[in-house]
């Protein structure tokens, strides 16, 4: 038996609510009369209003600020919710400079640490805003006139705004405001049309006229979601900026970034602008995801998707409040009200599309290094996992395989035995995935390079404002960029990579380099001067510059200018390359890309890049796979046991239990670094390591049903405790832990040197996955035994997961017995279900070819449930039952009727071994 200690929970305090009464914004008496934010705010504000002036009084004594005594109506608003009127960086911001912008000027202390604080110039309350001029009802909601009578401060303000409103769902709102007069760059994502209004919605729109504000309430709670009017809005050419409050302290999404789960509200900005660089903290990362998940009081949830792909900041205060600002297209917003954070990613996904069915082996285990050096030397590697018999679905090469780092080809001396590595592979039923880069080679001679000669004859690359290909720097030298926006580059993209499948047939591409990366800054000749280069605002991107490390914002693309269209590069090279690989192969591709937006996880998955061994790395990966899981991509994992530097045996066996869960699991490493495949290390840890992949291949047939309901509906794979226990407060915070499904808890080791870890177990019976024995917890932490070899697995009661015996591939895997394990709940119920198929054909579940099975435990009688039935499921057997919970030994067991042999632990576990059923016969068994 486990034994397991009680600890005090430590729980996230919850924020109070702005009560909208006492609040900035007044219950309105009707639609359009809702009063301006600084009516009606009664104690709060004359609290605020004296402390204020107290301390300021105080500190004029005490000699602490210099200068005139601010207006009263700046002393009115109080530190939290003080908008920003100055955003800009490296700016010493006077009260002359913020006095110009017509907004008020209070000198704050500085946070230590270079950290944002408190704005000193911010918004006064009569700042000139945009009014609603006129509303009008339509088929599918409302549309209005926004109008500007007064220029805020960035040029080229647009005067006259369009609003439209359209109730699309009782559960979904879109809200979007653009140039009345003019069209602007819009997101060429394909979103669902909507033929009629919503009947029953669950949420109430109020607007206030001047200034012009959104009020959006959840009718069941009288929650506000949105209220708009705390700040002006700003729509100028190349500035626009619009500013929330929000019902609580619980926000989580806004990617790519490195950080807690749960964003901190103290005065945090997080960038959106895909850059490479290594994972870092408060760094803008490989992709852009304009989503929020917030929580609100009492455990409802609602998201907020900006569907913009211009260079944006969030920026997040302790009011608590919001500003998205961005620096080109339109404000176009999707709010998905839930109720459930659940159903909210799903609303999201309803949108942006449901993410792509993977292969089955694409959840096998993945090596990779860059630095095998041949083809030889990655064949050893794979010689070596099959000597030991530790699990292994594909192999991977770096870009050492390419001859001069140019993509299509492979070095002829190096790795002259590739294409037989491949052949070797495929005969051993496992897979070969390479890396791609985007930059094309341009300084070959005329007629040796195809890639490069082609494209240019074809116009396929970025260009320079001047017309020519935009040239930069990346691993072969001089580059051009393929442009994915244009249609024709996906066909000499497929070419390309029909000409090397044929040496070479891989199975999966991996895409890297795809933000786009350049060693240098914009391009070899710099960018020309212009306010595509240098916009009026920048927002906060690493290296302050739009063309840091990337190509120019004013390069030339097919469908905009770069500027626009940078933060879809990843998304649109991915849609090129899983096109590709349906075309060559007809089969379900695999493409890992670095660089993401929305609607991705309909052509990739994601690796959350360039991480470092090190232990808090690996406790990152937990928040940055849960992040992604909110963002609609699944297939995610972090490079096992860290990319750069070196590990240690103890770090690489913590983290190879931990990637063994990661719904992508790929070991991978740089060149220059001691090998970190599971065969280099001792005895003892390659043996732990070997023991958890093969649990993971064990649960196949679990993650690949999980894969499939995301698929078919949206429900995440990898997912936060707060989503199945969303009023249990004390889980809002939490991510050193995550489970699988509604059902799989795992708690890895995240820090060096101990045999024990601490996790959080919500209220409930949870079983040990490995004996059965149960906890029941009232919602508590337990410190639980964690030897080196050990990973602590707990089963949810009320779930049935299907289980398989392992191979060391998915192949041989899914020809081996399922064990069915039954977590009875303690009404003695418990529900699962079984997605199965080829695991590779295209479109299995539209076109009918699959098996579908339910399982369901009521009064001590399991029944399992064929829903559809294909030929697939013919072949496997299920030859084991496990029911943890049993709690009184039964006198016999009945399999359809039939008494059969059985045995009972004390620990209440019942097992029922050689069933020999076919998966694709229903059956019944009762205990008595």
């Amino acid at each position: 038996m486990k034994s397991y200690q009680k600890l005090t929970t430590a729980v996230p305090q919850p924020a109070a609510c702005w009560v909208e009464e006492e609040g900035s914004a007044p219950t309105p008496a009707g639609r359009g009369k809702l009063a301006p934010w600084w009516v009606g705010s009664g104690l709060l504000v004359a609290a605020v209003l004296l402390s204020t002036v107290t301390v300021w009084v105080l500190r004029q004594v005490s000699g602490g600020w210099p200068g005139p005594t601010p207006p009263p109506k700046c002393l009115l608003i109080p530190e939290s919710h003080r908008f920003d009127c100055y955003p800009e960086r490296h700016v010493v911001v006077t009260q002359e400079l913020c006095e110009s912008r017509g907004c008020c000027f209070i000198e704050s202390p500085l946070p230590a640490g270079g950290k944002q604080g408190v704005p000193w110039c911010f918004y006064p309350p009569d700042f000139p805003s945009y009014t609603l001029e006129s509303l009008n009802q339509t088929a599918l909601g409302m549309v209005g006139l926004l109008v500007r009578r007064e220029k805020a401060y960035y040029p080229r303000d647009i005067e006259m705004l369009r609003l439209d409103v359209e109730f699309e769902t009782d559960t979904r709102l879109h809200i979007k405001i653009t140039d009345a007069a003019n069209p602007r760059y819009e997101v060429p994502l394909e979103v669902p049309p909507v033929m009629k209004r919503a009947e029953n919605p669950i949420y109430s729109l109020d607007f206030s006229r001047n200034p012009f504000g959104v009020l959006l309430r959840r009718k069941a709670t009288g929650t506000v979601l949105l209220n708009t009017s705390v700040a002006p809005l700003i729509f100028a050419d190349q500035f626009l900026q619009i500013s929330t409050l929000l019902p609580s302290k619980f926000l989580y999404g806004l990617g790519e970034h490195r950080g807690t789960l749960l964003h901190s509200l103290d005065w945090s900005t997080l960038t959106l602008w895909a850059r490479d660089v290594s994972p870092t903290e408060s760094f803008n990362l490989y992709g852009a995801h304009p989503f929020c998940l917030v929580m609100e009081e009492g455990g409802d949830a609602h998201g907020v998707f900006l569907l913009n792909s211009n260079a944006m900041e969030v920026v997040l205060q302790p009011a608590p409040g919001l500003t998205w600002r961005t620096i080109g297209g339109v404000l176009d917003f999707y709010i998905f009200l839930g109720p459930d954070p659940n159903m909210v990613i799903q609303q999201y996904q309803q949108v942006i599309g449901f993410p792509a069915m993977p292969p089955l082996w694409a959840l096998g285990f993945h090596l990779c290094r860059w630095g095998y050096g041949s083809s030889n030397e990655t064949w050893q590697t794979v010689r070596a996992m099959r000597n030991y018999q530790i699990p292994q679905d594909a192999q991977w090469n770096d870009i050492d395989y390419m001859d001069g780092y140019r993509d299509f080809t492979f070095d002829p001396q190096k790795f002259a035995s590739l294409p037989s590595l491949v052949e070797d592979l495929h005969k051993h039923r496992q897979r070969y995935v390479m890396i791609l880069d985007p930059g094309i080679s341009s300084t070959n001679p005329r007629g040796s390079y195809w890639p490069f000669d082609e494209g240019l004859r074809r116009g396929l690359f970025l260009n320079t404002t001047q017309g020519q290909p935009l040239i930069g720097q990346v691993w072969p030298g001089f580059t051009a960029f393929a442009d994915f926006s244009n249609p024709d580059t996906h066909q000499w993209w497929l070419e390309n990579l029909q000409h090397f499948h044929a040496h070479v047939p891989f199975d999966g591409l991996w895409i890297d380099m795809n933000e786009p990366s350049n060693f240098m800054d914009g391009s070899e000749d710099g960018c020309p001067p212009g306010e595509l280069d240098s916009p009026p605002y920048t927002p906060a991107v690493l290296g302050d510059s739009l063309s840091a490390k990337t190509v120019c914002a004013s390069a030339k693309q097919k469908a905009s200018v770069h500027y626009n269209l940078h933060n879809l590069y990843g998304l649109m090279e991915a849609k090129a390359t899983a096109s590709a690989l349906i075309q060559i192969r007809g089969k379900r591709p695999l493409v890992i890309s670095r660089s993401t937006f929305p609607s991705q996880g309909r052509y990739s998955g994601h690796w959350l890049g360039d991480n470092r061994s090190q232990w808090k790395d690996m406790y990152y990966s937990i928040p940055g796979l849960l992040s992604f899981s909110l963002f609609s991509i699944p297939l995610v994992g972090a490079d096992i046991c860290g990319f750069s530097g070196s590990t240690s045996e103890e770090l690489c066996t913590r983290w190879m239990q931990l990637g063994a869960f990661y719904p992508f699991a790929r070991n991978h490493n740089t060149q220059n670094e001691k090998a970190q495949d599971p065969t280099v290390f001792s005895p003892a840890a390659r043996t732990a390591m070997k023991d958890v992949l093969l649990i993971r291949y064990s649960l196949l047939p679990f993650l690949y049903t999980l894969f499939h309901r995301a698929h078919l509906q949206g429900d995440t794979v990898a997912r936060p405790l707060f989503f199945e226990f969303p009023r249990d407060v004390a889980t809002l915070g939490l991510d050193r832990q995550f489970l699988w499904g509604r059902s799989l808890l795992v708690t890895p080791v995240l820090e060096p040197g101990v045999d024990s870890v601490t996790g959080y177990f919500p209220r409930g019976v949870w079983y040990d996955f490995y004996t059965g024995s149960s906890v029941n917890s009232s919602g508590e932490m337990l410190k639980m035994s964690a030897p080196l070899e050990h990973l602590n697995l707990h089963v949810r009661e009320g779930a049935i997961l299907p289980t398989q015996k392992p191979g060391t591939t998915s192949e041989a895997t899914r020809g081996n017995p399922l064990r069915l394990i039954v977590a009875l709940s303690q009404s003695a119920t418990a529900w699962g279900d079984l997605f199965w198929d080829d695991g590779e054909s295209l479109d299995t579940f539209e076109r009918g070819s699959y098996s579908y099975l339910v399982f369901n435990v009521t009064q001590n009688i399991f029944t399992s449930t064929v829903l559809h039935a294909s030929a697939e499921a013919t072949e496997v057997t299920i030859g084991t039952l496990s029911i943890f919970g049993v709690r009184k030994p039964p006198s016999k067991v009945l399999l359809n009727g039939q008494e059969k042999p059985f045995s009972y632990l004390d620990n209440e576990v019942l097992t029922v071994s050689d069933l020999g059923l076919s998966l694709s016969q229903g059956f019944s068994l009762q205990w008595l």
